[in-house]
């Protein structure tokens, strides 16, 4: 049996192959199915990066596995209704037809399969079953995280698969933000007792980066004071990437995304600007913003229209004719399109090289899936940009773009890398505030108000290192990192950012100091103070608080109540590092006065 399965294929499959090998299968393709074929197992789970093909892998093996009549039949499971479109449509390139719109009864012979999603399966899992039992069928599970997402998910692919002749498992991002298992995956326990997904093939965004069949990713991060009203009816101010409880992080965030505010503007003219640059390279070059729910969608669209003077193309989940809206983006050469969520994952639209992330999702997993529209290569040499707050949680998920991970069954008993780093700090602070007997003025809810916002070009992140000087927007500074060339090398994006960065510092050091006005330090010695850090200063507090108690004779909740008068600001729960240090300094300063 010949380990080639693609020469019978179109020439035109798979049609992402780079630079001009579009009669081949990529070497991590061929490599995965040359070890399918060689240990022909009944599951098999790959892993590859967003961009890198697996659609392609898939199909090449199905056609394999029906040309050599161990299967008879291929259903293949998609996330969305428009996922499995694009399957069908991709196998039909191939000669393998899959009905997207089956729901039940007998197929027409005219069909080699079906394409379904996880819901659909949900719905009827029985059905899928018998067809599984009737005839030898291959099941193709593309991002198989999914089936995790609900226990009714996972356990209605169990059923239904159950007796498939094979099951290949797809996935660009193999680790969930929780513990349930996804179905048909091996997992095997370490000597730390932690079981953990393994892959029988995978190919990560580090590898395919230096094969060129994805894109490096710049990510541009912004800044800003941030002023906003809490439920409570305190108005705060902080600025994005100080220091700031969980909570706090999450108020700023969505004040900076409101757009009645002045972050978003500045944010999309920078984009838009950074999209001028990319298409003097690539022509068709297009922007996707990926926003939180439909209204600011329509707001972040609204926006684009008047900054560019184009219409923006919307895409919305309930939105009955959404699909043709993403193909019609795909096929032209529109500049901008907004969505929620809905292009977030598997959606093919090669030409995206600019992004917009301005939504509060904040796991790994949406990040990943997130950044996945944006590298998937077409020539050697492209780029893709993707704006970004600066959120701590952000620019760590940025940081760490090359890191493989595996999905973690059980949580590890003490903080580890595979653990939610901020769950038991979350759980300290929650101790911390009930010991303070601090009143919070919860009784008195109100609703979250944005009130202003402002825009600061903070730091360039690319293959885990940073760059850049604070700047303002429209500033000859921030123009040198949004001017950087769409087509360049890797090595050639990092030698050209640390020329910028030093062509900043000297300028900075030649103008004197009161015309600084933005903190004139390079991004690597601007750290983002992390959530553990607050931890300790709010533990601080309350230790100091704790000591002046036993000396003053005072409850606690007298003494914060104090604090917050002279020093001002929000209880310590929301307040920030600054306002935390402030209150240290004025407790210490009292302590010592009664000695």
């Amino acid at each position: 049996m010949t380990t080639t399965a693609s020469h019978h294929l179109s020439p035109a499959f798979p049609g992402r192959a780079p630079w001009g090998t579009a009669s081949k299968l990529r070497a991590w393709q061929q490599g995965a199915l040359d070890k399918y074929i060689q240990t022909q197992p009944r599951d098999f789970l790959a892993v590859a990066t967003p961009g890198a093909g697996k659609t392609t892998f898939a199909l090449t093996l199905a056609s394999w596995l029906l040309h050599h009549h161990v299967v008879q039949q291929v259903t293949v499971v998609a996330p969305t209704e428009h996922l499995k479109k694009q399957w069908a449509e991709a196998a039909a390139r191939i000669g393998i037809r899959l009905d997207p719109e089956y729901s039940a009864g007998p197929l027409s012979r005219e069909y080699h399969g079906v394409a379904v999603t996880y819901a659909g399966v949900g719905v009827r899992p029985m059905l899928h079953r018998n067809r599984c039992e009737q005839r030898k069928t291959l099941v193709i599970l593309d991002e198989i995280h999914h089936a995790g997402d609900s226990k009714s998910w996972g356990e209605a692919c169990l059923e239904a698969f159950d007796p498939a002749t094979r099951r290949l498992a797809l996935t660009g991002t193999p680790f969930r933000s929780d513990t349930n298992p996804i179905p048909f995956v091996t997992y095997e326990e370490g000597n730390d007792g932690i079981r953990r997904s393994s892959a029988d093939y995978t190919y990560g965004y580090g590898n395919a980066l230096g094969d060129g069949v994805v894109r490096p990713v710049i990510f541009l991060s912004y800044s800003g004071n941030m002023r906003w009203r809490t439920k409570a009816g305190d108005e705060i101010a902080a600025r994005l990437g100080e220091p700031m409880t969980k909570d706090a992080i999450s108020q700023a965030w969505r004040t900076a995304l409101d757009p009645r505010g002045d972050w978003m503007p500045n944010v999309l003219r920078a984009a838009d600007q950074r999209l001028t640059e990319v298409r003097k390279g690539i022509p068709d070059a297009g922007g996707l913003v990926i926003a939180s729910d439909q209204d600011s969608a329509r707001a972040y669209a609204k926006l684009i229209r008047e900054i560019t003077g184009t219409r923006a193309t919307l895409v919305l989940s309930d939105d009955a004719g959404a699909s043709q809206h993403i193909d019609t983006f795909s096929g032209n050469d529109d500049r901008w399109m907004v969505a929620v969520r809905m292009v977030s994952e598997g959606v093919d639209v090669p030409r995206l090289a600019v992004g917009v992330y301005a939504t509060t999702i904040s796991t790994p997993l949406f990040f990943a899936q997130a950044v996945g529209r944006f590298v998937r290569s077409r020539r050697r040499g492209e780029t893709a940009s993707v704006f970004l707050p600066t959120i701590p949680y952000l620019l760590s998920f940025a940081s760490e773009m090359e890191v493989e991970r595996d999905h973690v069954l059980d949580r590890p008993k003490k903080q580890g890398e595979d653990e939610d780093p901020y769950a038991e700090s979350e759980k300290e602070m929650d101790e911390a505030n009930k010991q303070q007997d601090e009143d919070t003025g919860e009784q008195d809810m109100l609703p979250f108000e944005a009130l202003e916002s402002d825009a600061v070009f903070d730091r360039v992140l690319y293959d885990g290192a940073e760059f850049g000087m604070q700047a303002h927007p429209g500033s000859e500074e921030e123009q040198d990192y949004l001017g950087i060339p769409g087509l360049l090398e890797p090595d050639q994006v990092q030698l050209l950012l640390q020329k910028r960065q030093a062509r900043q510092i000297a300028h900075s050091r030649k103008r004197p100091d009161t015309e600084a006005d933005l903190l004139e330090l390079p991004a690597e010695r601007r750290p983002v103070v992390s959530h553990k850090e607050l931890l300790e200063l709010r533990k601080s507090l309350n230790t100091m608080v704790g000591a002046y108690v036993h000396q003053s004779g005072k409850p606690h909740g007298v003494i914060h109540t104090e604090l917050r008068r002279v020093c001002g600001g929000p209880p310590s729960a929301e307040a920030t590092a600054g306002q935390l240090r402030e209150r240290i300094k004025k407790v210490q300063e009292w302590a010592t006065r009664m000695r």
